[in-house]
């Protein structure tokens, strides 16, 4: 299972665009041609607040995840991350 770091600065990657939905949001990698679907408002909420954030467990936080959701939130970003669709932001 791929992990990722959530006292790190993320962010989307440039060549991804985001287009919300009723049911959450399509995310489309533009360089890898992948498009992946978030089915839950508040995990695009994440990621959409990741650039503004100083680190993702910040984006959560301002976005009102609580620490018994928090696994599944770092789980789920952690797939994003892995597909390419989140990356490290530079300090």
């Amino acid at each position: 299972m791929p992990t990722i770091d959530l006292d790190r600065a993320w962010q989307l990657h440039p060549q991804v665009s985001v287009r919300p939905e009723p049911f959450g949001a399509l995310l489309y990698h533009f360089g890898t041609r992948r498009l992946s679907f978030l089915k839950d408002r508040t995990l695009l909420e994440v990621v959409r607040g990741l650039s503004d954030a100083p680190t993702a467990r910040a984006a959560c936080t301002d976005a009102g995840v609580g620490a018994p959701e928090l696994a599944r939130y770092q789980a789920a970003l952690a797939t994003l991350a892995d597909s390419s669709i989140l990356v490290e932001r530079a300090s």
